[in-house]
């Protein structure tokens, strides 16, 4: 498997843009409701200053881990939707995962989620030559896991206190994951979706 390398990937519905210290004020607008960060470790952006250094923060865990993070744009308005990210590449056993997704208020329940997965697990398995893609979640958090098996990935069990998060909770994290063996029935059924929708 290759190692992902900052790239526009792009379908009908959305553009993913590698994240960019110039989007702050963009994520400042959508990422300012409480509600998007419940499940995930920074605060909601009270002003431009907290979305500079979420974007920081982002940019020093590729630099750090091999993290790529991309920026949502949602095609049919023009408008930066959220974020999402490969994390845990794992070149000697063609694996990665896409993760730390979330969306500003307008474009959760969208298509956009749906059309970001598509573009992300196209790139993951037939350009980087992945053999497993997963994704994780928290266990509370029943609207992502809905989310996840929408696309069609298998669950396959909960990480018991898995992560630690800097309030001090201690996180259970349940797991999916598509193989390629499944790739070729999971995309159809995304681009059927999107279609429909």
């Amino acid at each position: 498997m290759q190692i992902p390398t900052p790239v526009e990937l792009s379908n009908r519905y959305v553009m993913l843009k590698p994240l960019a210290e110039t989007e702050a004020q963009a994520y400042f607008e959508i990422g300012g409701d409480a509600d998007i960060w419940t499940y995930l470790t920074p605060e909601p952006f009270r002003n431009v200053q907290d979305a500079e250094n979420w974007i920081s923060w982002m940019l020093k865990r590729h630099t750090d881990s091999g993290y790529l993070s991309f920026s949502v744009y949602d095609n049919l308005s023009g408008r930066l939707a959220g974020s999402s990210s490969f994390l845990d590449v794992r070149v000697e056993h063609a694996g990665l995962e896409i993760g730390f997704t979330w969306y500003g208020k307008a474009f959760q329940r969208s298509h956009v989620n749906t059309a970001a997965k598509l573009a992300l697990f196209e790139h993951a398995f037939d350009t980087l030559g992945a053999n497993r893609v997963q994704l994780q979640t928290d266990a509370r958090n029943q609207a992502s896991q809905n989310a996840i098996a929408r696309l069609g990935a298998t669950r396959e069990g909960i990480l018991r206190r898995h992560k630690i998060y800097p309030s001090g909770y201690v996180r259970d994290s349940v797991m999916y994951s598509v193989i390629i063996e499944e790739w070729p029935e999971i995309k159809a059924r995304l681009f059927e979706r999107l279609q429909r929708g």
